[in-house]
């Protein structure tokens, strides 16, 4: 994420990195008020918004056999990853692990299958069997490796929140 959580890839209903040539767009064209852009780009975007249909994984993966539009937003998603991993890779010259986690990360062995398919030029092999019961480890070596890592999010907020208020207790010096 950058400035708010609308940079990086589209979620669900977060639209994702855009130009912000976009927003003008919405505001000059489509008459809409900063608010209602503001709206958009937070709730009836990314997958929501390309697919027409839902913000769920789930429901998209269920539809794209027969629905273009589940099948873009799928894809979009797909290529954002691929893009953002490139620039990753770049970035730091080189890349040891991929971690899927949260929601499609841990849960959805379609995407992390096109994901890796698409990032072999990086070097990653995917192992089908290990992917379809969801890893740890989705990917064979050499080379590097991809794993799906649950998240409790609550609880590191909840640690977070303790270690906050445990070092108020402690006596400044």
């Amino acid at each position: 994420m950058g400035f708010s959580a609308l940079d990086g890839l589209p979620m669900g209903t977060r639209c994702g990195s855009l130009d912000a040539g976009v927003v003008f767009y919405m505001l000059r064209e489509m008459g809409l008020t900063p608010a209602e852009a503001e709206h958009m780009l937070y709730t009836r975007s990314g997958l929501l918004g390309v697919s027409g249909l839902s913000n769920d994984m789930r429901a998209l993966r269920a539809q794209a056999g027969s629905n273009q539009d589940a099948r873009t937003a799928i894809d979009l998603f797909v290529y954002r990853i691929g893009r953002e991993l490139g620039s990753l890779v770049a970035a730091l010259g080189g890349l040891d692990a991929l971690v899927f986690t949260g929601g499609i990360g841990e849960n959805d062995a379609a995407t992390r299958a096109e994901v890796l398919r698409a990032a072999a030029w990086a070097g990653f092999t995917l192992d089908e069997s290990a992917n379809a019961a969801g890893g740890p480890r989705v990917t064979r070596a050499p080379g590097p490796s991809a794993w799906v890592i649950p998240t409790d999010e609550e609880a590191m907020v909840a640690r977070g929140t303790l270690a906050v208020l445990a070092a108020m207790r402690q006596p400044m010096l």
